[in-house]
């Protein structure tokens, strides 16, 4: 049974750093297009960072120069490497990827999500 778990959230000062990670377990044969989501409170889920297949990654207006999203594919986990921290980023922070997962003799590509990870920016 393919998961995905993230880790990494927690609570932490404006101008800090955190690393979340979103690690894909089960038959996995590859993480396909794999993306960050954050949504605050009384907010729509909005897309954060992604790096499509074949492309380089894309962020967010309001992260750009200080969220780097990474994948490392023999472990099979995907990175959000999060600095200078604001208040405005604290949400629950999701991430999603259409994974090929392979059963015997049957390959399946199925959109996939975490259950998430909170982030707190305060002091």
């Amino acid at each position: 049974q393919v998961q995905l778990v993230e880790s990494g959230g927690g609570k932490v000062q404006p101008g800090g750093f955190l690393r979340l990670s979103c690690a894909a377990s089960g038959s996995v044969t590859w993480i396909g297009s794999p993306a960050w989501y954050r949504q605050a409170p009384g907010r729509q889920r909005e897309l954060v960072a992604t790096i499509p297949d074949g492309a380089a990654p894309n962020y967010a207006d309001s992260v750009k120069g200080r969220f780097t999203i990474s994948r490392d594919n023999a472990k099979n986990t995907v990175y959000l490497q999060m600095t200078s921290l604001k208040p405005e980023d604290t949400a629950d922070y999701y991430c999603s990827a259409w994974i090929t997962s392979r059963s015997g003799a049957v390959i399946t590509r199925k959109e996939y999500w975490g259950q998430g990870t909170q982030v707190t920016v305060s002091s």
